[in-house]
């Protein structure tokens, strides 16, 4: 009866990680798509179909404008395809471009004016970056923040902070002239820089002194996986002065939202410098099967809570992936878009079919790397 409750139990929770990836993917993917549909229809395009997930259509219907919406086999993306768009890609098509009567040119998306593609494109990621910003604002103003203080209590022997000069009672007040007010914006930055000198301005005895310290990279075994991270080797206060409770006001909160969603893009930002640099390895990333087994323990760590909270995460990363000037991906639209409005015309068919080819290998290759990273993770 043993193995029969073990393969039960895995199968319940292969089940439950699936559900919350979904739902997590889901999410993410509709904001993303609805911020081109909703702006594509205000710049007034056609819109010929709405999907979550690519392939064959499961369930859907059509609306009054004639914009068909549904749910598709492959659970992978989505896409909203406009008037005149030759596939989900939103490659145009110019040979059925130039065949159209003139009603349906005029709400076709390639016969647009570079702002209103532009705005439409662009759309998307915003609408992410504005799901993020609302969520973490909605747990700042119903939640607030416990935080510690910058105050070292102890510095651990043969660490980066002892070779560094750091001693106890020091307080971080900058790094790298980023200003530093809780200990956890000083674990956010080390955690991402090992190896990487970084510039510290403490307060010490009432002055300024200026250290600088390298941190160190140690890989964790963390209920996401193993993760590499910077390590600097001090302990926080365990003072109950030094723990203090952040509450918001509705602004204050939006701001502190709108903090929180930068500071994961400049998180986002300063991996993929490193790892272009060689200071990240590629078996960091995750594709979809690491971030199912993320959204997984999340749900089973902290419920609806941790998914939420995830689901800005992953939206602040869709987001910014696709501004990326990638041909395929949202921004390679965005530089094409821009380079037609300094040239005064758009590129060559040949020279954008070129781009979305290379842009689609590129695509394809790193998603082939994420989920053998994850599966290498997953299986050892």
């Amino acid at each position: 009866m043993d193995w029969l409750m073990t393969i039960g139990g895995a199968t319940g929770s292969l089940a439950l990680t699936l559900l919350a990836f979904l739902v997590v993917l889901t999410v993410v993917v509709f904001i993303h798509e609805f911020g081109h549909y909703w702006v594509g229809r205000r710049c007034g395009i056609g819109v010929m179909a709405f999907s979550i997930g690519f392939g064959p259509e499961l369930i859907g219907w059509t609306d009054r404008n004639g914009t068909r919406w549904k749910i598709s086999a492959i659970p992978l993306g989505g896409y909203v395809k406009f008037v005149g768009d030759l596939n989900a890609a939103s490659v145009p098509d110019a040979q059925g471009a130039e065949q159209m009567p003139p009603e349906q040119r005029a709400i076709s998306f390639p016969h647009q004016n570079v702002a209103k593609r532009a705005a439409t494109v662009a759309a998307g990621p915003i609408a992410n970056f504005i799901l993020a910003i609302a969520i973490f604002a909605g747990f700042n103003y119903f939640s607030g923040k416990m935080v510690l203080e910058p105050v070292i209590e102890k510095v651990i022997p043969g660490s980066a902070a002892e070779a560094g000069g750091f001693q106890p009672q020091d307080v971080i007040r900058s790094i790298d002239g980023t200003r530093i007010e809780t200990f956890a914006d000083m674990q956010m930055i080390v955690s991402s820089s090992s190896g990487e000198a970084l510039n510290f301005q403490v307060e010490r005895n009432g002055e300024i002194v200026n250290l600088t310290a390298i941190p160190k990279i140690e890989e964790r075994d963390t209920p996401f996986g193993k993760q590499r991270i910077g390590l600097l080797g001090v302990q926080a206060s365990q003072d109950r002065s030094a723990i203090k409770r952040i509450s918001y006001s509705p602004w204050g909160a939006l701001k502190a939202g709108a903090v929180d969603t930068w500071n994961q893009v400049d998180r986002t930002i300063n991996f993929v410098r490193r790892l272009v640099l060689g200071r990240e390895s590629i078996d960091q990333l995750s594709g979809p099967v690491g971030i199912a087994r993320i959204a997984g323990t999340a749900y089973e760590i902290g419920g609806i809570y941790s998914l939420v909270n995830l689901i800005g995460f992953m939206s602040v990363s869709i987001g910014l992936i696709n501004l990326f000037p990638i041909p395929l991906l949202d921004g390679g639209h965005l530089l094409f878009y821009a380079i037609e409005a300094v040239r005064g015309r758009p590129l060559s068919e040949r020279a954008q079919e070129i781009g979305f080819r290379i842009g689609f290998a590129f695509v394809a290759m790193l998603m082939l790397l994420a989920t053998w990273s994850d599966l290498t993770r997953s299986f050892g």
